[in-house]
């Protein structure tokens, strides 16, 4: 793939249609006015189909799972899986989340962690009765999510560091622990809680478990959100959890014995959250070319347009090879998971360092352009600026995607 298709493209215009009407005009409103996205994300949803679409899917995935569940009790051979990516068109997740982030890359994160992350933790490595309870209404945004690993003394060492606790109680099991920088946090609905089981021994010897709560939940606080750089259209907040007491009903996979793990669960959905990096980087780094040419064109100084000055060019440039290459990253990600072809944690590291490297330089190289008005917010590089920078920090720092990268090759 080296192009959108007609189909795409059609497509394309339309959300992009949307956007500029819709979402354009209160670009202000959301990024100062401390307004959630999730209205505007539901009339995105029902103005494409995109609820109905997650409904349809989630269906025909619960139908599969009680028939394979069925012709296993019975002893029977359970029946196959679509071929790889039989049915399935990344393109049609990618295009709106491109789209989005040309005025409004919050949204996108606001959407993601609650329909993605929050949502593929219980699909996953859950029962079909917490996915019937809990998933649909992630998938469809009837209700917001949120994932929370994050704690205020572990970063980039979520699991080394994580100090949130589980502790077995009769029946149930007791929470407690924080967790900061939560997205959604302030307005989540259904919160994936992830800790350790204490045991009475050793924190680094402890099993990663992960609990659905809902809001309301006695012990459970949710804080107000918090003020930050950029992403103001993404509520960011805390989670305080005391002895909120828990069944056995909302530990995903309601075993504490995973096959895979509350670990390899959690950094499963950092793979994905990685790969979405680099279509969010797509919208902001084809916004900031968009506005850095048209001002280039227009702004006249020593007589002249600034875009015919050498230097002036030279960061057009390579802002445009920035664009190429993380579109090209884009569609390569879309061929493959068409084809089945889950990417590598390495792979996934290597396309949001890049990404995410490239939207803040195109970013800082817009301001540049643009000047003293760069600087201003009422033209919109600044907030590009500001929202491109924790792309660099969210779902792994730069640091560790160079980390992950370089163990796979010397492992190889």
């Amino acid at each position: 793939m080296y192009a959108w298709n007609e189909e795409q493209l059609m497509i394309r215009d339309a959300v992009r249609e949307f956007v500029e009407a819709e979402i354009a005009p209160k670009r202000e409103e959301l990024e100062f006015g401390d307004t959630p996205p999730y209205d505007l994300l539901r009339k995105l949803f029902a103005t494409f189909g995109m609820d109905q679409m997650a409904k349809d899917r989630f269906t025909k995935t619960i139908a599969f799972e009680r028939s394979a569940e069925a012709a296993a009790a019975a002893g029977e051979t359970p029946p196959e899986r679509e071929s790889k990516g039989e049915g399935h068109d990344p393109s049609l997740s990618m295009i709106p989340i491109i789209e989005l982030c040309r005025y409004s890359p919050g949204m996108v994160t606001a959407m993601g962690v609650s329909m993605g992350l929050t949502s593929a933790a219980i699909m996953s490595k859950g029962t079909i009765a917490q996915k019937e309870r809990w998933a649909l209404d992630l998938l469809t945004l009837d209700k917001i999510g949120a994932w929370a690993i994050t704690e205020p003394n572990s970063g980039s060492d979520a699991f080394g560091s994580m100090k949130a606790t589980a502790r077995r109680d009769g029946n149930e099991y007791v929470l407690n622990g924080s967790k900061t920088f939560i997205t959604n946090g302030p307005y989540a609905e259904t919160i994936v809680f992830i800790c350790k089981l204490d045991e009475g021994n050793l924190p680094e010897d402890r099993k990663v478990l992960s609990f659905v709560l809902d809001t309301g939940m006695p012990g459970l606080v949710q804080s107000k959100p918090l003020r930050k750089m950029g992403m103001h259209s993404s509520p960011t907040g805390e989670l305080f959890l005391d002895d909120v007491r828990v069944g056995l009903d909302r530990l995903i996979g309601e075993t504490e014995d995973s096959p895979s793990g509350g670990r390899d669960g959690a950094k499963a959905t950092f793979s994905m959250e990685r790969s979405g990096v680099a279509a969010m980087a797509l919208g902001m780094i084809e916004k900031a070319l968009e506005l850095s040419v048209a001002y280039a064109k227009e702004r006249v100084q020593f007589g002249q347009p600034i875009g015919d000055f050498q230097l002036i060019q030279d960061k057009l440039a390579r802002m445009e090879v920035a664009r190429l290459n993380v579109e090209n990253m884009v569609f390569r990600y879309i061929e493959t998971s068409r084809d089945g072809v889950a990417l590598t944690l390495a792979e996934a590291s290597a396309m949001k360092l890049y990404s995410a490297r490239s939207a803040m330089e195109v970013a800082l190289e817009a301001v540049q352009i643009f000047g003293g008005n760069g600087y201003m917010s009422e033209f919109q590089v600044e907030q590009i600026a500001r929202d491109a920078k924790v792309l660099q920090i969210y779902a792994g720092t730069d640091e560790l995607q160079i980390t992950h990268i370089a163990k796979d090759l010397l492992r190889r």
